[in-house]
Formats: C-alpha cells, structure tokens, sequence
C-alpha cells in the first residue's frame, strides 16, 4: 500500500473580503519533493503561503498531512513544519547568535546544540563570520536574510515553508540556499517556496498561482 503525501491540498480556495482570490487549488508534496509556487505580484502567493503554515484558514477545500486532516492533526504538523517569512523576523537589538539562540528557544529545540561557539560555526557557514556578534540593526537586507536562513540548519523539521527566501541574496549566498534545499530533501525532506526567480535546483515541481485566479 502507497503511502499518502507528506503534504495534499485539496481544492482549496481563499475569499477576502468577500472578493475570491483564487479557488481550486490542489497539489500532492511528497518526501524529497520541491514545490516553487509562481505568479506576478497580487494574485495571493503570500496568502497560499499564510495558509499553509496555518496562519490563516482556506475558504473553501481541504488540506492533509500525512493522509489525515489537517485541522485534526495541526499540532504534529506544526511541530514538523519550519516556516521563514518573507521578513527575517529578527529582533534588531540583538546580535545574530542571540538571534538563534532566541529563535531555537521559540521552537522548543531542545535538542540542538545553541552554545554560541555553534552558532558562530552556523553563522560563518552562512558567510556572516566577523558579524555574529554585532546588533542586527547594523546588518543589510542580505546579511539579516542569511541570518534568518542559518534557523535552516538548527531547527529540524521534514517540511520547510519559505515565502521568498532569495531575496536580497547575492549570487553566492543564492547558490549556498540552493545546495541547502537540495540537501534537505535528498534526505528525505520537502520544500515549498515561492519565488521570482530562476532556480537551478533538481525536479522542483511548479504551481502558477495565476492559473487559479477567480475572474470577477
């Protein structure tokens, strides 16, 4: 007997402020799976997104974890769900180790190694060596989102949501994400992201969100 998706989402549809934003949206993310959700600015990508990491309720449809509802099961899923927004959601005052260290505490990781001597290896592996111990607010776009992206490789989890995570990437830190993906579903993972841009990671899967836009 097959065993179900990791992730399925069945018909589901968004409506706000009484205005339909999409409808009808259905796809299958299996283990090893990348799932890249496309489509111009405004046709609900973030909403998806938001509705995925349960953030917000769909309008309309179902969506399944493991074979099973996921309203009935939110909390495992949760627990092995890692979702990055398109903002770093980083504390500005302090530094990128307290950063991680705050952010592991938030997830309940009790099992990852938080020592700051850890975390500057994990933040210099992100190409922030000099910088872990600065306040954030003194960083740029690119190295707060590599800040953000080293939760990557502390927090387990099988399914990684990311809304927009090469933004403000340099070409180098573009191509550290894209073996870092294709790292995590090699063994076993599974990714969902959305993104403007080319990617040139391995049998990534598409949803154009536009092909699911509701005419009024």
């Amino acid at each position: 007997m097959l065993a179900p998706p990791l992730l399925e989402s069945r018909s589901i549809g968004f409506v706000r402020d009484d205005i339909p934003l999409f409808a009808d949206v259905s796809f299958c993310l299996e283990e090893g799976n990348i799932l890249q959700i496309t489509g111009a600015n405004g046709c609900g990508k973030t909403t998806l997104i938001r509705l995925l990491n349960t953030s917000m309720q769909p309008s309309s449809g179902e969506l399944y974890w493991m074979g099973m509802d996921l309203a009935r099961t939110v909390d495992s899923y949760r627990s092995r769900m890692l979702y990055l927004g398109h903002r770093p959601g980083l504390k500005p005052a302090l530094t990128p180790v307290q950063n991680l260290q705050w952010l592991v505490s938030v997830a309940g990781e009790t099992r990852v190694n938080s020592e700051p001597e850890y975390l500057f290896q994990i933040l210099a592996e992100n190409g922030l060596a000099g910088f872990e111990d600065v306040p954030c607010y003194t960083l740029s776009a690119g190295q707060l989102r590599r800040v953000a992206l080293a939760r990557l490789s502390l927090v387990r989890a099988d399914l990684w949501i990311l809304d927009e995570p090469f933004t403000s990437l340099d070409r180098n830190s573009t191509t550290r994400l894209e073996r870092t993906i294709t790292r995590h579903v090699h063994d076993g993972g599974a990714v969902i992201l959305t993104s403007h841009q080319e990617t040139v990671m391995p049998d990534i899967q598409r949803l154009d969100l536009e092909h699911y836009a509701v005419n009024g």
